[in-house]
């Protein structure tokens, strides 16, 4: 089924709720149309295209909630989905703490939709595969990688006169390259909604180079050491650490905001004054859709922490109420200040550290430090003088991202990521940071 267009959805919707014999009821639809391509062993193995579009109804009648599903639109399948959320709503137990579906939402629209990359087609695909497979093969060098591409739609509306509806689109790209001999790897990643903004020449190149740099690494022992980390290597650490920026974790003693004896540290200085982050949906380079999916608030632009000091928290309508705070949406994404100091000049100012340019298989220790644990991979050099001596194995690290935002030395350019380990859009920079903590070798590559 093709994406609904603005004026297909708000007729369903109403549709939806004209049916509904509910206190309250509440309709999302989404659709999406994603391509991709997976070559390893430097061949194309699968491509594809999915379509795909479903209808979430969700009816309450006083605490008691029910939520069904759907992916049939005529009129019939659609009562049936409404009355089927309405059984199960009766026969659902009170919830303590259901909140009524919000009132008019004001939704300022972002820019999450570029006809370029609703455009890519098979041809395009193709290319982006064989830029990185051709130029393994002059390199002697063996490549793997997953492209995708999406187009998607998304539709919020409420028994209150809530509705919205926005278009997004969005492309990711990872690739390994290795020595045929396995000696040598190197590894990129590259996510954007703008397809002009990427190169898949550009991205290809960079593991290439990874690859052939890393060969013949030598042992370094574990210890601390300052270290470039390349924001691919830091996207997942602090993915796990803005996981914790929630109100109720913190103020329930859960969470490394919480306060001994009861609350949270809101407006404590917890990291360098260098750390700046904040939302905002409507960003030029990670714009997201400018409400909350979860619970239908409109999102706004806010500080997380500024100056190194925590400034926002995020709160559930339910806590923010119990809590006396005002509940807005939940961000979408996370923007880091940086400088325009770029990966290189960061390793010319140093006079001993390690470049690390991707962190792998990362797991809590410590939720109440987010003390980490985790694997460097594809790449890791020591530099001495300000350039790059020689690569290195592989290290264990055991690191918390909340002491590694109070060591930073320095901060270099922000760059665009998903990352895996949070629900955030990333935009953050590359970073030296003292005394990292290195716990033991590794033999993977």
């Amino acid at each position: 089924m093709k994406n609904l267009s603005q004026d297909e959805a708000k007729r369903i919707s109403d549709k939806v709720l004209s049916f509904s014999k509910g206190d309250q009821c509440e309709v999302n639809i989404t659709g999406s149309r994603k391509g991709n391509i997976r070559y390893a062993r430097n061949a194309v193995s699968t491509a594809g295209l999915i379509e795909d579009t479903q209808l979430v109804v969700s009816v309450a009648f006083g605490k008691k909630q029910g939520t069904a599903t759907i992916n049939e639109f005529d009129d019939k399948s659609l009562e049936k989905v409404v009355r089927r959320a309405e059984d199960l709503a009766r026969l659902a137990p009170e919830n303590p703490e259901f909140m009524p579906t919000p009132t008019k939402q004001q939704y300022k629209a972002s820019e999450t939709f570029f006809q370029k990359t609703a455009d890519i087609d098979p041809e395009f695909r193709a290319q982006v595969a064989a830029y990185s497979i051709e130029n393994s093969k002059k390199n002697k060098l063996v490549a793997a990688g997953f492209f995708s591409d999406s187009t998607k739609f998304n539709t919020v509306a409420n028994s209150n006169g809530v509705f919205g509806y926005q278009q997004d689109t969005g492309l990711d790209f990872t690739v390994t390259v290795r020595t045929e001999d396995g000696r040598g790897s190197g590894w990129v990643k590259r996510s954007v909604g703008d397809v002009s903004k990427f190169d898949a020449r550009e991205a290809s190149n960079v593991a290439i180079e990874k690859a052939l740099r890393s060969v013949d690494a030598k042992a370094l022992e574990p210890g601390r050491y300052t270290v470039i980390l390349e924001p691919a290597a830091t996207s997942d650490l602090l993915g796990f650490m803005f996981n914790g920026f929630d109100a109720r974790q913190a103020d329930e003693g859960r969470s490394f905001l919480s306060k001994k004896g009861g609350g949270n540290r809101m407006g404590e200085k917890l990291f360098d004054e260098q750390v700046n982050v904040w939302a905002d949906p409507w960003d030029k380079d990670v714009a997201v859709l400018p409400w909350d999916g979860q619970n239908m608030l409109a999102r706004e632009r806010q500080d997380i922490i500024k100056g190194g000091k925590v400034a926002n928290l995020d709160y559930s309508t339910y806590w923010a109420k119990k809590q006396g705070m005002r509940a807005v949406g939940s961000p979408g994404n996370i923007i880091m200040a940086g400088t325009n100091k770029s990966t290189e000049e960061l390793i010319a100012n140093t006079k001993k550290g390690v470049l690390v340019t991707r962190t792998w298989y990362i797991r809590m220790v410590d939720p109440q430090s987010v003390l980490l644990t985790g694997l460097t991979r594809d790449g890791t050099f020591y530099i001495e003088n300000g350039k790059i001596k020689h690569p290195i194995k592989n290290f264990r690290f055991n690191e918390s991202p909340v002491t590694m935002l109070n060591n930073i030395e320095e901060l270099g350019r922000p760059e665009i990521l998903a990352g895996d380990e949070s629900q955030f859009q990333l935009l953050i920079p590359a970073m030296r940071v003292r005394d990292f903590n290195f716990t033991s070798l590794s033999d993977a590559v």
